[in-house]
């Protein structure tokens, strides 16, 4: 016998549901204790780890996971909108209303009169709207309205990414690992030089800048060095979880290994992994 698949609500009638939802949680007199006290700063931390969780869902490739994400990263939206709403900001519907009004101005061979546009034409021209928009609300230089809080990789790539649009960019990728490799050796200087008189700030300095070309480089090679940490972090963790299996098997922890056999069981793992390819 198979289940019987509930049709799910008309759109209008979900979301409506929803916003019942989240008025009641922060009723001031029936609502729920810890949703009384939120505010947007509590709140904030949510929303960003829940769009990782959406995106995590994606790269799994688990719709059932993505489904569940999407509801949770929906719900901020309405949390925070409904937070505004007390305060006598906005309502949800002003945050609707919004976003399909700019989804209108920056699409008009869509929705206006304009001819089509190749997806390259049209990444052009949306940036063009963006920066028009920026003047707007008074933001001006070439690195206005790019966020402190993204995560700093993704930041850089972003800060070198507009101001290459006005010519202050490497040529190309062995141009930034010329760049990568001077300030490596800058790292190496200060790593000479005795621990007593090791600047940690300096030290903080010169790592800061061999990451910044590092997204630089990822950047010049069409990558989101963001997606490629979190591959490396999942290759480090498949690897290193490949050490303990094999340590566990042979009734051993890593804090019993040596350096010299995990690093051979390390080979071992990629060796694997290189089969399995």
């Amino acid at each position: 016998m198979t289940a019987k698949h509930t049709p799910a609500p008309p759109p209008d009638d979900a979301l409506r549901h929803l916003l019942d939802v989240m008025a009641r949680l922060r009723d001031p007199n029936t609502g729920c204790p810890w949703d009384q006290v939120q505010d947007f700063a509590s709140i904030a931390p949510y929303t960003i780890e829940e769009a990782y969780e959406v995106e995590d869902a994606i790269e799994r490739g688990a719709p059932a996971s993505l489904l569940d994400e999407l509801g949770d990263l929906l719900f901020q939206v309405v949390y925070h909108a409904r937070m505004a709403e007390e305060r006598g900001w906005f309502a949800f519907a002003d945050v609707a209303a919004a976003i399909a009004d700019k989804m209108i101005r920056r699409h008009p061979h869509v929705f206006g009169a304009e001819e089509a546009r190749s997806a390259e034409q049209q990444t052009a021209a949306w940036e063009a709207q963006k920066e028009a928009e920026r003047a707007m609300r008074a933001e001006s230089g070439t690195l206005a309205g790019i966020p402190t809080t993204l995560p700093a990789l993704t930041r850089a790539a972003k800060l070198t990414r507009r101001a290459g649009r006005v010519g202050f960019d490497w040529p190309d990728a062995a141009a930034v690992l010329d760049k990568l490799e001077e300030e490596a050796e800058e790292l190496r200087s200060e790593l000479r030089i005795s621990s007593e008189e090791i600047d940690p700030e300096r030290l903080k300095d010169e790592v800061g800048d061999l990451l910044f070309v590092l997204a630089n480089l990822a950047r010049k090679l069409d990558l989101d060095p963001e997606v490629c940490l979190r591959g490396a972090n999942r290759k480090f963790e498949r690897r290193f979880r490949y050490i303990e299996q094999t340590l566990q098997y042979e009734g051993l922890t890593p804090a019993d290994s040596t350096l010299e056999r995990m690093e051979t069981l390390w080979t071992e793992a990629k060796r694997r992994e290189r089969e399995i390819d």
